[in-house]
């Protein structure tokens, strides 16, 4: 959570595949942070909080690459999400 001086950031990344890396397809403070979460947990996705990797990710522009330096921590957050939907797949089951 942000410090009650600081406004909330988002970054919303999109993989695909065929891509080389992910795409940032989102990223804002403020009102438009709170909707780009809003619209993840709408659509059921996972939201990672790490103010470190979004203020980094918020140097990237919309429908850029991220950039090499990123490719390590984005990894870890997507095996992070790996288990997440693998869990919730085993508590429905």
């Amino acid at each position: 959570m942000p410090h009650d001086n600081e406004e909330r950031r988002a970054a919303a990344l999109s993989y695909k595949q065929g891509y080389y890396a992910p795409v940032i397809v989102a990223r804002g403070k403020g009102v438009v942070a709170e909707a780009i979460i809003a619209c993840a947990h709408e659509a059921g996705v996972y939201v990672h909080e790490s103010p470190e990797l979004v203020r980094l990710l918020m140097q990237v522009d919309n429908d850029e690459f991220i950039p090499p330096e990123l490719y390590r921590a984005v990894a870890e957050v997507l095996v992070w999400l790996q288990c997440m939907e693998s869990q919730q797949k085993q508590a429905t089951v």
